[in-house]
Order: structure tokens, then sequence, then C-alpha cells
């Protein structure tokens, strides 16, 4: 019977554990989108987790929707995050980068002047988004793609995996959940097309498989992971029937042979992502969301999951692997360092004592 402390595979990545740090926002990049030397030392401190996964990270500056998130589309960002691949290999860990694409989910303020904010259909969001300098700003009313141009954000994901791989990571995962952009392609409440990119279920998770290809394509498949969310209605997102919807996705998905599906178990009436998932997908499964170390070892151990990760314990716990091993106590986290800038409620979590 597996434990979380026991070595898995997923695809061509060998991990030393089953506890994978969950992505986060942080709100913690540097001039340009550039990861800094901030956000090396704070993935450096939970290296010992079997596989980190990263903040969101915006593939083109069309696809950034938060203030201070980092990017990974140009050579000084790619060089920001080489600093973050090698402190975490030099510790003995695993990395790969969620690769996010706000899509609707924007304000201009967060962007550079030239990107604007594009989506599925010209469909705004209802709520607000912090922009530094100007508090809670309404979301952006975005532009509907044009079907041609679709090719090119499917392109922009790729060249960004490309960028990855050079950056040292050893992996993608491509973010499809948090009401985002292939999320916003897979639901009928944002996906008003009457192209090839809409309408059926086969035409709505078109654009998600696309880029599963392409990414497959660019670094190989066995280092390419995704992440949902079914029947999530975060960032005003929703779908008449996510069940059809993600089991569609997943045997689209199923055959091109990925490293992993991260799942987000989500308790809602419309939807058992964990029963979508049980019934259309044979592959490698990280389970995710409010489960303590008992359960996840139980997931482990009755083969439900492959690994599980852990999203909020990981912000004031940089040495959670051995806090569960040796069963001490959870050190708790402060909310006003979530998303503000600096050290504080970042990298100045302690670890241990020793002894």
């Amino acid at each position: 019977m597996a434990t979380l402390f026991d070595p898995v595979k997923l695809g061509a990545m060998s991990l030393a554990n089953r506890i994978v740090m969950a992505p986060m926002t942080r709100s913690r990049a540097g001039e340009g989108d550039v990861p800094n030397a901030l956000m090396t030392e704070y993935y450096r401190q939970r290296a010992s987790a079997g596989l980190i996964v990263t903040e969101g990270t915006q593939p083109s500056a069309t696809g950034k929707g938060y203030c201070r998130t980092p990017g990974l589309h140009n050579a000084a960002q790619a060089a920001g995050w080489r600093a973050v691949t090698d402190a975490v290999h030099d510790a003995g860990g695993r990395i790969v980068v969620q690769l996010m694409h706000c899509g609707r989910i924007a304000s201009r303020l967060n962007k550079h002047p030239d990107a604007e904010t594009i989506a599925p259909s010209a469909v705004q969001a209802r709520g607000k988004i912090f922009a530094d300098g100007a508090g809670q700003v309404e979301m952006d009313m975005p532009r509907a793609l044009e079907t041609h141009e679709i090719a090119g954000i499917v392109e922009e994901y790729a060249q960004s995996a490309r960028l990855a791989l050079a950056a040292g990571f050893d992996g993608v995962e491509l973010h499809c959940a948090s009401g985002y952009l292939p999320m916003q392609f897979l639901s009928t409440g944002t996906n008003r097309r009457t192209d090839l990119y809409g309408g059926s279920v086969a035409n709505r998770i078109r654009f998600t498989v696309e880029v599963l290809e392409a990414l497959s394509g660019a670094i190989g498949a066995d280092r390419v992971g995704f992440r949902i969310c079914p029947g999530n209605p975060f960032n005003d997102i929703h779908d008449d029937d996510p069940a059809e919807t993600y089991a569609a996705l997943l045997q689209a998905a199923a055959p091109l042979g990925v490293a992993y599906l991260h799942l987000i178990r989500l308790n809602v009436p419309q939807v058992d992502g964990v029963a979508v998932a049980a019934a259309n997908w044979r592959g490698k499964l990280i389970l995710n969301e409010s489960i303590d170390f008992a359960e996840a070892q139980q997931i482990v151990g009755d083969g439900r999951a492959d690994a599980v990760s852990f999203g909020r314990p990981y912000i004031g716990n940089p040495d959670l692997v051995r806090r569960f091993r040796e069963g001490a106590a959870l050190a708790p986290f402060e909310l006003k360092g979530l998303y503000a800038a600096g050290p504080e409620g970042y990298t100045d979590y302690p670890a241990l004592t020793e002894g």
C-alpha cells in the first residue's frame, strides 16, 4: 500500500514523494513580470515537496490578469525562472510551471499598454479585480477572438512551454480551472460562439484539447499536466452541464498520454468531479482541495489518487513534508501577507528547529 512518502513517477518526472505543492498566486514578481530573488527563495524553501506547481504564469502579455504575476514569454522572464528552477533542483526538488491565461478575468491597469483583454465571447465578467494604485476596479469588457486568431493563442502556449524547458522546468501544467481562458471556452455561459469552437460540447472542448496537443508537441506529452475543477463558479463562470463537458474533455485528453490530471474536488450539486474523473480518466491523478494529512494518506493508500496537492498549508509551512513525516503541528499563516509585496508573509515563515 502506497503512502505519501513513497516515490512516484508522473510521466517523465520522478518524484521523491507524493506531496505536491499546489499553485498559488502570491503577487511578488518584479518589473516586467520577471521572477525575482524573493520568489527564488520562496520556492527553494519548499523544495522538499515531491513536486512544486508554480503560481499561475501568463504565457503572453495578453494573458495577464492580475497585478505582479510572473510571465514566461520572453528571455528576461525565462532567465528569472532559471534562478528558481536551479534553486529547487539544487535542493533535490522537481518543479513545473502552471501556464495561466486569464482571458476576460483582467484589467487593462494590470497589463502592458499594448496588451488587450480577449475571450471566447464578448461577455464581461461580473465582479472586481485589484489593480495597484487603483484598488478594486471593474473587469474589462473582453474582445471576442476571431476564429483565425485562435491558432495564434494556442501557439503562445506552446512557445511558453518551450521557454519553460529552456528555463529548467521539469514540465508545465495547463490551468483549465478558476474561470480562466480554457474554462471560458469550455463553459456555456462564457462561450457563445457559433463557429467550430462553440455550441456543441465537442466544439467547446476543442480549444483546450488543441492547447494540450500543442504543449505535448512542443515539449513531450510526458511533461504536460492539466488542472480542472468541474462546476466551480469562481470568476463568474457557469456551464449548463459540467458533467457532460468534463467527461468529454477527459475522454479527448486521455489518448494524448499526458503526465497527469490535477483535479480540484468541489462539493457542488451540479457535478461530482471525482466521479467524472474516475469514470473517464485512467492516467495519473493528483487530487486537491481541503485534504488533511490523514485523508491524504487514505486517498493514496486506497489508490484513489497517485499524489495529493496542498495549497494553504504550504504558505506557513515551507517544510510541510517534514512536519507530516514527524507529526509536527502546522503553523498558521497571515492573510495580510498573501498578495502583498515583500518578504513579510511570504519567505519569513520558519522551518522546524533541528532537534
